[in-house]
């Protein structure tokens, strides 16, 4: 089976919520000599935007989501010790990390996470549905590091909430202190230039490319 037979394979896995045929994908595609980052990049997060935009589109619900990212948890248990071994780029600065109080969905939350970590991020996951409160908090805590905030949203009501975050932390005079970041499936460019944010990405790999951009510039 070649390469991309192996990443369609995971990407369907993805979107048909397949708990078993997606580990077994994964290991498949890693005893086929194709990488961890190539199995997220190529095969995982194409099939999660898929899973994110058929949400958005009101095409699939919530119990959908829940199983496919528990086809996805299956296979980055295979990942991520991996990717842990094969981090590069040590000393990036801080991510923190966090799904916007309200939501609830990590299946791009955590591909994300994994891959700023596996970019040499030294990662603070908040975790998911989490208040805007308690993520200023982590900033404030942190003030005087290398920090990018990453969060993600993928229903459209709890993305509103991104704006008030970046409120809040003009008002606590913590907006120079970090870089930030929003994803999912309703957010875009647009959006993120009116709340006053950094960046945005539309998957894992792109997540961690902006990432590093906005850390360095």
């Amino acid at each position: 089976m070649g390469n991309q037979e192996l990443f369609d394979k995971l990407k369907d896995a993805i979107v048909n919520q397949d708990i078993n045929g997606c580990p077994a994908a994964t290991q498949e595609a890693l005893d086929a000599g194709i990488s961890a980052f190539d199995i997220i990049n190529q095969g995982l997060a194409p099939g999660m935007k898929i899973v994110g935009d058929k949400f958005e589109a009101a095409e699939i619900y919530l119990p959908q989501i829940m199983m496919s990212a528990k086809a996805m948890n299956g296979a980055m248990e295979i990942l991520e010790p991996i990717l842990a071994e094969e981090k590069t780029g040590e000393g990036v600065g801080m991510a923190v990390t966090f799904v916007q109080e309200g939501d609830i969905h990590d299946i791009g939350h955590r591909l994300v996470t994994t891959m700023l970590g596996a970019n040499g991020f030294d990662i603070l996951d908040l975790g998911t549905d989490i208040p805007n409160e308690d993520v200023v908090e982590a900033i404030a805590k942190n003030k005087g590091k290398k920090m990018i905030l990453v969060g993600s949203a993928l229903m459209t009501t709890s993305m509103l909430g991104q704006k008030d975050v970046v409120r809040l932390l003009e008002e606590e005079n913590l907006r120079d202190a970090v870089k930030i970041m929003f994803g999912g499936a309703p957010v875009t460019d647009e959006w993120i230039a009116e709340i006053g944010a950094d960046g945005t990405a539309e998957n894992a790999a792109e997540a961690a490319r902006v990432a590093l951009e906005l850390m360095s510039a």
